[in-house]
């Protein structure tokens, strides 16, 4: 059906609204899930783009201007205007993905859908065709996912630890 192929509900695409709204509020639970998602998430997009048309057709350059823009945002947002992850925000963001996740699978199983990959592996290769077979790749994505949010996050929590020794 034209719903499962046309609904902006991959990650990827929420990813992209969210680093808009955080670059525009800069609101700090947006900006973490930008920071998180970006890094963690949207750069396995684009070492592994699953897309139907190539070099140079539209899609491709909209494809990866969209992607980089996550990553871009997160960074700026970030690095460039400074703004941190607080504590627990690995478990603020894995706890909306997980979320968003059960949201986007009941949408799937609706219209019969695949949008997250929840139903089955893209077509194209990707670091999923590692993680095992149905179900047990998503499992295996999201320890992934909360170990590279985690690592992520540690070079923040390390800069906490060493200013409060100092005082």
């Amino acid at each position: 059906s034209q719903v499962a192929l046309s609904l902006p509900l991959q990650l990827c695409d929420v990813a992209i609204f969210i680093a808009a709204a955080a670059l525009w509020t800069r609101q700090q639970l947006l900006v973490e899930v930008t920071y998180f998602w970006g890094l963690a998430g949207t750069i396995q997009a684009l070492l592994t783009p699953d897309l139907p048309q190539h070099f140079p057709s539209y899609p491709y350059f909209q494809y990866y201007i969209a992607h980089g823009g996550v990553v871009a945002a997160a960074l700026v947002l970030v690095v460039g205007l400074g703004q941190r992850p607080r504590r627990w925000a690995v478990a603020r963001v894995a706890g909306l993905t997980v979320a968003y996740a059960a949201l986007v699978g009941f949408v799937d199983a609706v219209t019969g859908a695949d949008y997250m990959y929840l139903r089955s592996k893209p077509p194209s290769a990707t670091l999923l065709d590692f993680l095992g077979p149905w179900p047990w790749y998503i499992l295996s994505a999201a320890v992934i996912a909360a170990c590279l949010f985690a690592i992520l996050d540690a070079p923040f929590r390390l800069r906490e630890r060493r200013a409060e020794a100092l005082r």
